[in-house]
């Protein structure tokens, strides 16, 4: 193929070489006038994101094996990775489940309904936790033990496809663009294919090239990535080939994200954000440092989560989807009772909930609480908490969880009109809560 004129008989053809790079754009305004920092846009993938490359090489590896023709995958995802094999799956004939974690950005789940994809909504962190038995990773890899025959799963997380991927693109990509000057290589961390696969191309042709690792704090809202806590049981992390790892703020990765847009004009997602400032610390004050930054995807899956960091962005109505089935005029009155007095969030409920300063109320259907709820929670459902509510104490504040924050307003609501007068719904429920790194117990 000729990838001078960029005309192409498929489109899985657009995936990225040594002969065909994603683009390193050298950022201008963002970083200090010492240093070359090179961006490389992997949102020119063909679908969209990094995640198409090991989408590809998975199944490449699976055809190697012997495993194809393959007609149902299942495959567990924080949303790019889904995308891309939806993709494939639609040009190659097959189908694709994706267990997803609730908690990711609307705008991923509905395009992975668009593109074709089973999409199984579980509670979870926002980048599937490997450790979680009942979240979407071990959800998959159930369904797929269970089905042989039925499902394959090749399980991203695990696969040693995922780094062969970056060990033979991105790591010689990033090579040949720098003429072998590159001296530092940074990439957020997730499933970690990215960092371990490129890392080891690049030491390969010159061990002094500093490998670089960027994680968020515990309890991020940044989609795809893992903090440290969760990377001690990721398969694919190998710290022992890194030279650092640098931890990086919601606010510093959402704050750099903006900036990326608004002066670089880079159309830079929030992990590229979370990349970049982790980058900038470990540069420090070297300057004849070459660096080259992994910049995942664009920003137009993330509109959600930039309207809850930039309020000042949303539009003049910022009223939730009304729930399938849902009165709307019953929808906005549960979006209006949202204000500092109904509610909390898990940094104010958590010295309540060590001290057992309150009760607490999971509204949660009794399954669902038996997955995992706050220390000392009690399950009362919210359709039996009319008739149970007299069990409650009254001379103590009264916090209602449930999965997200949505259910437990109602059931806020409904204490306030029986004559509870502190009562209070947490923000995030309990998903926010394990995401900030707060206990759950079964």
């Amino acid at each position: 193929m000729d990838h001078t004129l960029r005309v192409y008989e498929s489109i899985l053809e657009l995936l990225p070489s040594e002969e065909n790079p994603t683009p390193l754009v050298r950022l201008q305004k963002t970083v200090p006038e010492q240093f070359r920092v090179y961006a490389k846009l992997e949102w020119y993938n063909p679908f969209g994101a990094v995640k198409d490359r090991i989408a590809a090489n998975m199944l490449r590896d699976a055809e190697r094996r012997g495993l194809t023709p393959l007609k149902r995958l299942i495959e567990p995802t924080s949303g790019n990775t889904g995308i891309g094999l939806a993709m494939m799956a639609n040009a190659r004939g097959f189908a694709l489940r994706t267990p997803v974690s609730q908690a990711i950005p609307q705008e991923k789940k509905t395009t992975l309904r668009f593109l074709g994809s089973d999409v199984v909504e579980i509670p979870d962190s926002l980048c599937p936790d490997p450790s979680s038995p009942d979240g979407a990773i071990a959800t998959a890899k159930g369904i797929a033990r269970s089905n042989p025959d039925q499902w394959h799963m090749l399980n991203q997380y695990e696969n040693d496809a995922n780094i062969e991927a970056h060990y033979r693109t991105t790591g010689p990509e990033i090579w040949r663009q720098t003429a072998g000057r590159v001296t530092h290589f940074i990439a957020a961390l997730g499933t970690c294919g990215t960092i371990t696969g490129t890392g080891r191309f690049l030491k390969e042709r010159n061990p002094d090239v500093k490998v670089i690792g960027v994680h968020p704090q515990e309890g991020h809202e940044i989609p795809g990535v893992r903090s440290i806590k969760q990377l001690q049981v990721t398969k694919l992390f190998h710290p022992e080939e890194y030279d650092a790892l640098v931890e990086v703020s919601n606010d510093e990765a959402y704050d750099l994200c903006l900036r990326l847009n608004r002066e670089e004009s880079v159309i830079a997602g929030p992990s590229s954000g979370l990349a970049l400032a982790g980058a900038l610390k470990a540069l420090g004050t070297e300057r004849d440092a070459l660096a080259v930054v992994i910049f995942p995807d664009n920003i137009f899956k993330y509109a959600s989560f930039l309207e809850k960091h930039f309020p000042q962005f949303a539009g003049a109505a910022q009223h939730a989807p009304v729930p399938a089935g849902q009165d709307p005029l019953l929808a906005a009155m549960l979006q209006a009772a949202r204000n500092p007095h109904t509610t909390l969030e898990a940094e104010e409920a958590l010295p309540l909930v060590t001290q057992q300063a309150a009760a607490l109320v999971d509204v949660r259907p009794a399954q669902q609480y038996l997955q995992g709820h706050l220390p000392g929670a009690v399950n009362i459902p919210l359709l039996e908490l009319s008739s149970r509510a007299a069990r409650l104490p009254r001379e103590r504040p009264v916090i209602t969880v449930c999965n997200r924050g949505n259910a437990s307003i109602s059931g806020m609501l409904l204490l306030r009109a029986m004559g509870f007068q502190e009562v209070r719904s947490l923000n995030g429920g309990t998903i926010g809560w394990r995401e900030k790194g707060y206990p759950l117990e079964r």
